[in-house]
């Protein structure tokens, strides 16, 4: 378990978790430098003890000189990122990748920037920001569930690579939660008339009229983040929130049940014995 106050390099801290962690680190009396694309939004948490830095995590000169400036950074948050709603078919090219720079490249860059400075003092702890939506793909939120999908891939493999040095991997699973990401955090793609009413035209009426009345608590949600940091044991994977809670354990047992309704034939794949 830490002893001392920690560190913390937190993306994305203008709204939502990015915000609730650097509140909940200060009030545990650790460091914290948090980031924004426009760092004037933070100017109130850098009135209550945070350094502010301006930082876009897709600019990887930007990344290297945060990160150089930081300092010896215990904790990594990599919270940046947004939703894009939108079928697959219906997502641009653009916004396809501009998600995909943000949520997977970004978080990749910070992560790799940070671990020189953890491997050398055997010891750190990086926070991924996944979701719910990096274990389930929801029809018509194709481009995010890529990005979190991807995202828990390269994490959990991180995980293995760095734990010989002392470094620890979370990657956190909110469900839905009263932050703005429903609303002005969200982007949508321009919609295609034979989708409506599909699960995937169901999926974007349903985040239009999801902001605001989301179960989870945000704040709740920093607090056991910090804790989590600061404890002796910490999980790869923290789902956050009943909803997510329940989605991921029905899930994990569809996935077993499908398993094993093509294990024969995908063992007869082998050379015989």
């Amino acid at each position: 378990m830490p002893s001392s106050p920690l560190r913390w390099l937190i993306t994305g801290g203008s709204s939502g978790f990015g915000r609730t962690i650097t509140e909940a680190a200060l009030a545990r009396g650790d460091a914290v430098v948090v980031t924004a694309r426009d760092v004037a939004t933070l100017d109130d948490l850098a009135a209550r003890g945070a350094e502010t830095a301006e930082l876009d995590v897709t600019r990887p000169d930007q990344v290297r000189s945060v990160v150089a400036a930081a300092g010896g950074i215990d904790v990594l948050v990599n919270n940046a990122g947004f939703g894009h709603v939108g079928a697959l078919e219906e997502v641009a090219e653009a916004d396809l990748r501009r998600v995909l720079e943000t949520n997977v490249l970004g978080a990749l860059a910070m992560t790799r920037a940070v671990l020189p400075h953890m491997r050398a003092v055997r010891r750190g702890h990086i926070v991924q920001l996944s979701s719910v939506g990096g274990v389930i793909g929801n029809p018509g939120h194709a481009a995010y569930a890529t990005s979190k999908f991807a995202l828990e891939g390269a994490s959990e493999a991180l995980a293995g690579e760095v734990a010989p040095f002392g470094i620890r991997v979370t990657i956190v699973e909110p469900g839905p939660f009263r932050t703005r990401f429903a609303g002005t955090s969200m982007t949508w793609a321009d919609p295609i008339a034979d989708y409506a009413g599909t699960p995937a035209g169901v999926l974007r009426e349903r985040f239009s009229k999801q902001d605001g009345n989301q179960p989870g608590d945000p704040v709740r949600a920093a607090e056991i983040i910090v804790d989590t940091v600061h404890a002796a044991d910490a999980p790869l994977r923290l789902p956050l929130g009943r909803a997510a809670v329940d989605r991921i354990r029905e899930r994990l047992r569809e996935r077993t049940a499908e398993l094993e309704a093509v294990a024969e034939l995908g063992l007869s794949a082998d050379f015989p014995s």
